[in-house]
C-alpha cells in the first residue's frame, strides 16, 4: 500500500463531485473507481478497464458472501413486486377506512396503513396514497398533508428492519468493510446495535402521531390545511391542480390476507430454519440470516402467487412473470453494491481511509466526528436524491475512519443512516419525494415545501442527539431525543394558539 496522502482521496473526490453533478451516484461511483483503478495499477484507460473487470468486479462477483447478498435481494425484488401487484395492499387499507371517521382517525389510520406495508418504501406511497386520497378530501385533510404521512412511513419505517431490502443493502455496505478491516463483527449485530442510533427515522415516524394528537401543524403545512379546511369544494376535479394522481392496482378478488398472509409465511419459516439457532434471542451469523432470507421470501412469494390464482386475481403464469420482473428491478441496487464494495477495497490499498482518520485525529475532537458525518452524509443524500447512494459513498469512507480513531462504531453508521434518510426525505428530487407526491396527488413542490421545515425540525434534534451521543453514546439518547420532540412540540403548539387559532 502507497504512503497515504491527499492523493489518495481523489477516486473519493471524483465519486462525490460527480455524484453531486450529475445526480446520479452510479456515475459516481464507476467515475471514482475507474479512476482508482489507473492509480493503483498505473496504468491507462484501456487496460484500466480489463484490470477493473478482471481484478476487482470478478473476484467480487465470486465472492460467496457477496454472491449470496445479490441473490438475496433478487429474491426480496420479486416478492415485493408480487405484493405491490397483488391488490393487497389496497383491501388491506380499504379494510382499516371501514372505523374512520373522523379527521384523527383518519391520519392515523394512514400512518398505521403505511407501516405495516413496510416491505416496501416505494410501494407504501403508491398503495397507500390512492387508498386514503378519497378518505381525506372527504375530511378535508389535505393532500400536502398525506403525502407527508406516507413519506414519513416508507423509507423511515424500511429503514429500520433488518430483513428486508434497505437492512439486506446496508449489512452488504457494512460487512464489507468489517472483512477489510479483520474486525470480529458480525453485520447483523452492527445492524442491530445501530438501530437505535437511527434518530431521524424514529422521531419521523414518531412525529406523525404526535401532530396528529396534538392538532398541530406550522409553515406551509399550516396554510395548506387552513385551505383545505375552509375550501367548499371537496370533489375529485380540485385535487388536479395540485398535480398528477394515480390508481393503486385493486381487484374486486383482492382480499387483506394478500398482505398478511405471504408475510406470515416469511416469518414463519424464518422462524422454522433459525429458531433451532436460538433466533431471535440469540445472535445469529449474518451468513446463516440471508440463506434463511433467502428460503423464506421464496416461499413466501409461492404461497402468495398461489394465493391470487386461488382467489383470481392474476393467473400463475402472470404472477410468474411478475416476480421475475421484479427480480430484475433490483439490477441498479445490485450495479451500487458491486461499485461500493470496488471503491472500499481500491481506497483501501490507496490509504485512503488511513489518511482521513489521520486528518481527523488532528483537526477534529471524537465526540464531534458522529455529527460531522450526519451533517454531511445529510447534504450529499440531498443533493443527489439517494440515500442508498449515499450510503454507498459514506460507509467505505467512515468505517475505517471510525474504527482507527476509536469513535463509537454503532453511533457512527447511525449517524450515516441517519443523515442519508434526513437529506432523502428533503430533497425535491428524491425517489420517495415524488412517489409520495404523486401517491397523495398533489404537486411535488407542495409536497417538498410542505415537509421541509418538518424534517428540519427532527433533522436539528438528530444533530443535538448525535453530539451527545459522540460523548456518551448509550442507547438512552433515543428516549430523550423522543421527549424532546414531545416537549418542542407541545411548546410549539400552545405558540402557535396563544397568537391565532388553528385547525388540524
Amino acid at each position: 500500500m502507497p504512503e497515504p496522502t491527499a492523493i489518495s482521496l481523489i477516486p473519493l473526490a471524483i465519486t462525490l463531485v460527480l455524484s453531486l453533478s450529475t445526480r446520479n451516484v452510479i456515475v459516481g461511483l464507476f467515475s471514482g473507481v475507474f479512476a482508482g483503478v489507473m492509480m493503483l495499477h498505473n496504468s491507462g484507460p484501456l487496460a484500466a478497464m480489463s484490470q477493473l473487470v478482471v481484478e476487482h468486479i470478478v473476484p467480487k462477483l465470486a465472492d460467496s458472501y457477496n454472491a449470496g447478498v445479490l441473490v438475496l435481494l433478487a429474491f426480496i425484488g420479486g416478492f415485493v413486486a408480487l405484493m405491490e401487484k397483488s391488490g393487497g395492499g389496497t383491501a388491506f387499507a380499504q379494510s382499516i377506512n371501514s372505523w374512520v371517521r373522523s379527521r384523527l382517525q383518519a391520519q392515523l389510520a394512514a400512518w398505521l396503513g403505511g407501516i405495516a406495508i413496510f416491505f416496501s418504501d416505494l410501494g407504501t406511497p403508491l398503495i397507500i396514497g390512492p387508498i386514503f386520497r378519497p378518505l381525506t378530501d372527504r375530511l378535508k385533510i389535505s393532500r400536502q398533508k398525506l403525502a407527508f404521512i406516507i413519506d414519513s412511513t416508507s423509507s423511515p419505517v424500511a429503514i429500520l428492519v433488518p430483513f428486508i431490502g434497505w437492512g439486506v443493502y446496508i449489512m452488504g455496505l457494512m460487512s464489507q468493510e468489517f472483512a477489510a478491516l479483520g474486525l470480529e463483527q458480525d453485520e447483523l449485530a452492527a445492524f442491530f446495535q445501530a438501530i437505535p442510533f437511527q434518530f431521524y427515522a424514529w422521531l419521523a415516524v414518531t412525529m406523525v402521531p404526535l401532530m396528529t394528537v396534538l392538532k398541530l401543524d406550522f409553515g406551509p403545512m399550516q396554510k395548506a390545511e387552513i385551505s383545505t379546511r375552509q375550501s367548499s369544494d371537496s370533489s375529485p376535479e380540485k385535487a388536479k391542480s395540485f398535480g398528477s394522481e394515480i390508481e393503486g392496482f385493486a381487484h374486486a378478488n383482492a382480499r387483506p390476507a394478500l398482505v398478511w398472509l405471504p408475510l406470515t409465511v416469511l416469518a414463519s419459516v424464518l422462524l422454522w430454519q433459525l429458531a433451532p439457532l436460538g433466533f431471535p434471542l440469540e445472535p445469529v451469523s449474518g451468513s446463516l440470516f440471508r440463506a434463511g432470507l433467502s428460503s423464506a421470501y421464496f416461499s413466501a412469494a409461492v404461497a402468495l402467487m398461489t394465493l391470487m390464482a386461488l382467489l383470481r386475481v392474476r393467473p400463475l403464469l402472470q404472477c410468474i412473470d411478475i416476480y421475475l420482473k421484479g427480480m430484475t428491478n433490483m439490477t441498479l441496487v445490485a450495479v451500487t453494491l458491486l461499485l461500493a464494495w470496488t471503491l472500499s477495497d481500491i481506497g483501501q490499498s490507496l490509504g485512503a481511509a488511513v489518511f482521513i482518520s489521520r486528518a481527523t485525529e488532528a483537526s477534529l475532537p471524537i465526540w464531534i466526528l458522529p455529527a460531522v458525518i450526519f451533517a454531511l452524509s445529510a447534504i450529499l443524500s440531498f443533493a443527489t436524491g439517494s440515500s442508498w447512494g449515499t450510503f454507498a459513498i459514506m460507509f467505505p469512507l467512515i468505517i475505517p475512519t471510525a474504527s482507527l480513531v476509536g469513535a463509537p462504531l454503532s453511533v457512527c453508521m447511525g449517524a450515516v443512516l441517519s443523515g442519508g434518510l434526513f437529506g432523502d426525505h428533503s430533497s425535491p428530487i428524491s425517489e420517495t419525494t415524488i412517489l409520495s407526491s404523486t401517491g397523495a396527488g398533489c404537486a411535488q413542490i407542495e409536497h417538498f415545501r410542505t415537509q421541509l421545515p418538518y424534517a428540519l425540525f427532527n433533522g436539528m434534534i438528530s444533530l443535538f442527539g448525535f453530539l451527545l451521543s459522540g460523548s456518551y453514546g448509550g442507547y438512552w439518547i433515543i428516549a430523550m431525543l423522543v421527549s424532546l420532540q414531545i416537549i418542542l412540540m407541545v411548546s410549539l403548539q400552545r405558540l402557535i394558539k396563544s397568537k391565532a387559532p388553528v385547525s388540524a
